[in-house]
C-alpha cells in the first residue's frame, strides 16, 4: 500500500514538474522551442550503462511544440485546378496522415523517415487507384503539373509544409513515366508475371523483406521486363530514343509499384510500400558532416587532453543534432560513418566511450528530453490527437553506446548474420510491436494537456 501510495505520489511530482518546466520561457515560446531543444548541449548520463541493456525497449511519445498545431484545427478549403482526374476522396483518410507527416514546422526534421516516404507513397496509391477507370499508370506532363500543385494544396490547407516539392525533390515528371516504355495496363500486364510479382509482394515481413528482398527482387525482375520492351519498340518505329538502361529500369519500377498499389486496398498498400522504403532509409546515414578540422584539432596528438577532446566532440555533435530525426540504424552508420572520417584523421581512440557518446546524439533532440530520439527502424507516423496533441514514436529508453568501427573499413550490413552489432534495436532484431505503459501515456497526455493551455 505504501508503495502505491509512494508511486502515485512520484507521478504527481512528475506532473507538477512537467507543468512548472512548460512556464519556463524557453520550453514555452513556440518560436524558441525546436531552436532551444536542439542545440541543448549533450549531457552527459553518469548512469548509462557500459553495456546496452538486452531488453527491448520501452517507447516514449516526445512532446512537440503547440505552434504546429494551429493548422490542424483551422484547416481551410484548398482552391483546386479542377484538371485532375486523381480520386482524392478515396484516400482521404491517407491525406490527413500525409499532412500530419508532413507538418508545417517539422517536415524538415521528419523528411528522410516520416515525411517524404510517405509523401512518395500517397502519389503512388493515387496514380495506382486511377488506373482502375484510366487504364494508365502514368500521368502525361500536364496533369502531373496541375495533380501535384492540387496534391501539395489539399495538404497544405490540412497542415503540411507548402514546400514539400523542395523538402522531398518532388517534381510533376516523378507522376509520368519517365523513360519506362510500358504504362499502360494491358501492356503491363502481357509482359510481366503479375501472379508471382503479387505473390511475393501482396504481403511482406516489414522486418525480414530487407535481408531476405523477396518482394524487392520481385520488383526488379518485373521492372527489367518492362524497360526491355524498349527494344521492341525500336525495332518498329526507329524515332525512338535509347535512353539510359539504369534509368530505365528505375523509371520503370515505379510503373511496377503503381500496379501493386492498384491491386491492394490503398492502407495495405500504404503499409507495402514505406515498408520497403525504410528498407533502403536504414542503409545510409542521412546527415551532412560538416568541417571537422576543430575536432580533428582537438582530438589529435593521441588525446593527450581528454577535455578538450570531449569538449570538441561535444560541440560537433550538437551541430549534427540540430539536422534531422534518424532511426536506430541509420544511427549506427552515421557513428561509423564519422569515426571512419576521424580514423582517417589520425585518431584512433575511441572517443565515443571516453566521450560518452551514443546513438541517440546523433539524432535531434526532443522536447525536454535529455538525450535525442531515435525513430524506429520500422515505419510509423506522426500521431495527432484533438486532447493529446501531436506525437510520434521514439525508442528514447534504449541506451546504446556508439560503436567504435575495429578497422577503417564501413561496419558488415545488419543482415550478416555473422557479424554481431551491439544491442541492435528491437524493432530491427525481428519486434515489430512496441508498447506504450500506462504511466507514459497518462503522463504525455497530461503534459500535453498543459502546454495547449499555458501557450
Amino acid at each position: 500500500m505504501g508503495g502505491g501510495v509512494a508511486q502515485s505520489f512520484n507521478i504527481y511530482l512528475l506532473i507538477v514538474f512537467l507543468l512548472l518546466l512548460c512556464l519556463h520561457e524557453s520550453c514555452c515560446t513556440p518560436s524558441n522551442y525546436l531552436k532551444g531543444s536542439v542545440m541543448m548541449d549533450k549531457r552527459v548520463d553518469a548512469l548509462l550503462p557500459e553495456n546496452s541493456p538486452t531488453a527491448a525497449p520501452l517507447p516514449l511519445l516526445p512532446l512537440l511544440a503547440p505552434s504546429p498545431l494551429t493548422p490542424f484545427t483551422n484547416s481551410t478549403v484548398p482552391k483546386l485546378s479542377g484538371l485532375c482526374m486523381l480520386n482524392f476522396t478515396a484516400v482521404g483518410s491517407m491525406m490527413s496522415v500525409t499532412s500530419t507527416d508532413c507538418m508545417a514546422g517539422f517536415a524538415p526534421y521528419l523528411a528522410n523517415v516520416v515525411c517524404c516516404p510517405q509523401l512518395e507513397a500517397i502519389l503512388v496509391i493515387l496514380i495506382g487507384q486511377s488506373s482502375k477507370y484510366t487504364n494508365t499508370f502514368a500521368l502525361n506532363g500536364t496533369l502531373a503539373t496541375h495533380c501535384l500543385s492540387d496534391i501539395e494544396k489539399i495538404l497544405v490547407s490540412q497542415g503540411a509544409n507548402d514546400s514539400l516539392p523542395n523538402i522531398c525533390s518532388i517534381h510533376p515528371s516523378n507522376l509520368t513515366e519517365g523513360s519506362c516504355p510500358v504504362n499502360d495496363v494491358s501492356g503491363f500486364e502481357s509482359t510481366v508475371d503479375t501472379s508471382n510479382l503479387l505473390a511475393a509482394c501482396g504481403k511482406i515481413d516489414a522486418v525480414n523483406e530487407c535481408c531476405e528482398q523477396v518482394c524487392q527482387n520481385a520488383i526488379s525482375e518485373a521492372a527489367k521486363k518492362l524497360s526491355l520492351k524498349v527494344y521492341d519498340f525500336l525495332s518498329l518505329d526507329g524515332t525512338h530514343t535509347l535512353s539510359d538502361h539504369s534509368t530505365r529500369v528505375s523509371d520503370c519500377r515505379s510503373i511496377v509499384l503503381r500496379w501493386l498499389a492498384s491491386k491492394l486496398d490503398p492502407s495495405h498498400a500504404k503499409e507495402i510500400l514505406r515498408g520497403l522504403s525504410n528498407c533502403k532509409i536504414n542503409k545510409v546515414c542521412p546527415l551532412d558532416f560538416p568541417n571537422m578540422s576543430h575536432l580533428i584539432k582537438g582530438c589529435s596528438n593521441g588525446i593527450s587532453n581528454q577535455t578538450a577532446c570531449c569538449i570538441a566532440v561535444n560541440s560537433y555533435v550538437s551541430r549534427l543534432q540540430r539536422q534531422s530525426f534518424v532511426t536506430n540504424l541509420q544511427a549506427l552508420n552515421c557513428a561509423a560513418s564519422l569515426a571512419l572520417k576521424l580514423r582517417k584523421a589520425n585518431i584512433s581512440e575511441n572517443i565515443y566511450n571516453m566521450c560518452d557518446i551514443g546513438l541517440k546524439d546523433f539524432s535531434l533532440q526532443a522536447g525536454t528530453q535529455e538525450s535525442g530520439c531515435l525513430l524506429p527502424s520500422l515505419p510509423s507516423d506522426v500521431i495527432f490527437d484533438q486532447s493529446a496533441g501531436v506525437t510520434f514514436l521514439c525508442d528514447l529508453n534504449d541506451n546504446i553506446p556508439a560503436p567504435w568501427p575495429s578497422t577503417s573499413q564501413l561496419p558488415a550490413s545488419s543482415c550478416n548474420k555473422t557479424v554481431k552489432i551491439p544491442a541492435l534495436p528491437a524493432a530491427a532484431s525481428g519486434q515489430s510491436r512496441l508498447d506504450i505503459t500506462y504511466q507514459d501515456s497518462l503522463l504525455l497526455l497530461v503534459a500535453s494537456a498543459a502546454f495547449t493551455i499555458l501557450v
